[in-house]
């Protein structure tokens, strides 16, 4: 048997022991000596005490080691955190991570937003650019289409729109189809919406459409021009209900793309709420509903003038400045455009202009109105001009105001056209001035188209005849009349006022609608 040497080191405390033993050494059962039995168990004593001392220091050096590690880590992952590091290159933000990166890019934003003046309370929930230096561009590129901050701050939804994604492509298309750059600016400033829109899915149908309305493809950059709110309109809701309606009331089809073309704010108009009620009080007045129809076809704007706003206030207005109610659908019917401007101040100071120039009495400005509803319109200079002409022509006063009681339109004539008929009247006709004061449309008719053929042939004929007889006629009248034996009193006073008629006249290319009146009535209200 072999003795383990060992090498002990005494320390205060405790005692380590390295024992060395023999990879090789087995040990096998055999009979020993008192002592050495006793050197072996004090040994194994030693031994196993110190194994128990290597365990306890090394389980309380794993411990620690392991707490330090632990603690290290944790502390490596909140600071990556504060720092907005990953905490491995392996891992990703949490979604926690990423809204709050959000939130603050947003913030970055509308400060930027805020310190050019633009409010973005709006903007909540709208997609927008991750950084301000992106909502810049944005801004600087509505900028150069002349939008101000205040277009902005009036849609700041137009924010949303990409400049690649969503501008660009839909004003390359309308350039295409023709609206002028220089229209854009007040294109977007009435429809800002447009920049949202797809050029395939919403715009190119209603560019379609329109053409299938009979408005020539390049009549169709004016009605955009004009009404670029229709390109977002609905094809089959108020564009193609207002257009029918307007054909059922006998509106020819032809007519209908001039129609839209003049005014194509007739598209977005609501026939019960609009154009109905219209129709419908201009025949209470005592306009027949065909009349109406061309009526629209001449000045589609009228549609336009409100029938609560304007038109009934203006049609009230006549009335109180003594228009007689039966004269009043001549009145619509020879100036429309009349009911959709400010009228009371218009008459009040005309009636005090004509007063002061020609002594002319409420009733007879009535009776002016009636006959020349222009007159409201007109000017002071061209007026004055035309009393002064038939001064020197050797009219009083009370002459020339019975002339513009009997025919307004002498105010508003060419004055050289009128002197040639005045030469005319004075040298070869041989007639008094009163026929004139008489019969003054003498002076709208035209000398060489007229007035000279008729005069020749009653000369030669040697017939006696007043100027109206003569003149307010057509060409196969006065040759009908040239069969007479005898002048019949009754041909020589001769309406010329307003024929109501001349509006409805039948048109060769009118069909029959399919628009059901009586249900469309019902319909619309």
């Amino acid at each position: 048997m072999k003795i383990a040497t060992c090498v002990g080191i005494t320390l205060p405390s405790f005692l380590l022991v390295n024992c060395e033993l023999s990879t090789r050494t087995i040990c096998k059962p055999h009979l020993a000596s008192a002592s050495t039995q006793w050197i072996s168990s004090n040994c194994r004593k030693r031994i196993e005490l110190l194994r128990k001392l290597q365990c306890s220091v090394t389980v309380r050096s794993y411990a620690s080691t392991s707490v330090d590690s632990s603690l290290s880590k944790s502390d490596a992952i909140l600071s990556g955190r504060k720092q907005g590091k990953s905490s491995s290159l392996y891992t990703h933000p949490s979604l926690l991570d990423m809204k709050n990166d959000r939130i603050e890019n947003r913030a970055r934003v509308y400060e930027f937003l805020r310190g050019i003046g633009i409010s973005p309370d709006e903007l909540d929930g709208l997609e927008l650019p991750v950084t301000a230096e992106v909502m810049r561009e944005r801004v600087d590129f509505l900028h150069k289409l002349g939008l101000t901050i205040e277009d902005i701050n009036n849609y700041p939804l137009v924010l949303g729109c990409s400049v690649k994604k969503n501008m660009i492509p839909v004003l390359d298309y309308l350039g295409k189809l023709g609206v002028r750059k220089s229209t854009f600016t007040e294109f977007l400033r009435r429809y800002p919406q447009v920049l949202h829109a797809s050029v395939v899915v919403d715009l190119a149908p209603v560019v379609t459409y329109l053409q299938g309305m009979d408005i020539k493809p390049n009549d169709i950059p004016l009605v955009l021009e004009k009404y670029p709110e229709v390109l977002g309109f609905k094809l089959e809701g108020t564009m193609s209900t207002s257009v029918a309606y307007l054909v059922g009331i006998g509106v020819a089809r032809r007519e209908i793309g001039g129609v839209l073309t003049r005014y194509p704010e007739i598209l977005g108009m609501r026939v019960g709420r609009v154009i109905k009620p219209f129709v419908d009080y201009l025949e209470c007045l005592g306009i027949p509903r065909l009349a109406v129809a061309r009526l629209i076809e001449k000045s589609p704007q009228i549609l336009g003038f409100g029938l609560e706003e304007r038109i009934k206030p203006n049609v009230k207005s006549l009335i109180e400045y003594e228009v007689r109610e039966t004269s009043l659908p001549s009145v619509i019917a020879q100036y429309p455009e009349m009911l959709g401007i400010d009228l009371p101040p218009k008459l009040l100071h005309q009636r005090t202009f004509l007063n002061t120039l020609i002594d002319l009495r409420p009733a007879e400005f009535g009776r002016v109105v009636e006959k020349m509803p222009q007159i409201i319109s007109l000017s002071s200079t061209p007026i004055v001009k035309h009393v002064e002409f038939l001064k020197e022509c050797g009219f009083s006063l009370e002459q020339v105001k019975k002339m513009v009681v009997g025919c307004p339109q002498l105010l508003a004539l060419n004055i050289d056209i009128m002197k040639l008929n005045f030469n005319y009247f004075q040298s070869k006709m041989g007639r008094v001035l009163d026929d004139l004061v008489t019969f003054p449309a003498f002076f709208t008719y035209g000398l060489e188209s007229t007035i000279k053929p008729r005069h020749k042939v009653v000369a030669k004929r040697g017939l006696k005849c007043s100027l109206a007889w003569l003149l307010n006629c057509s060409d196969e009248k006065f040759d009908e009349k040239m069969s007479y034996d005898t002048i019949g009193m009754e041909e020589m006073d001769m309406d010329s006022s307003f024929d109501m008629n001349s509006l409805m006249q039948p048109r060769s290319d009118d069909s029959a609608s399919d628009f059901d009146e009586d249900s469309g009535d019902d319909e619309y209200v």
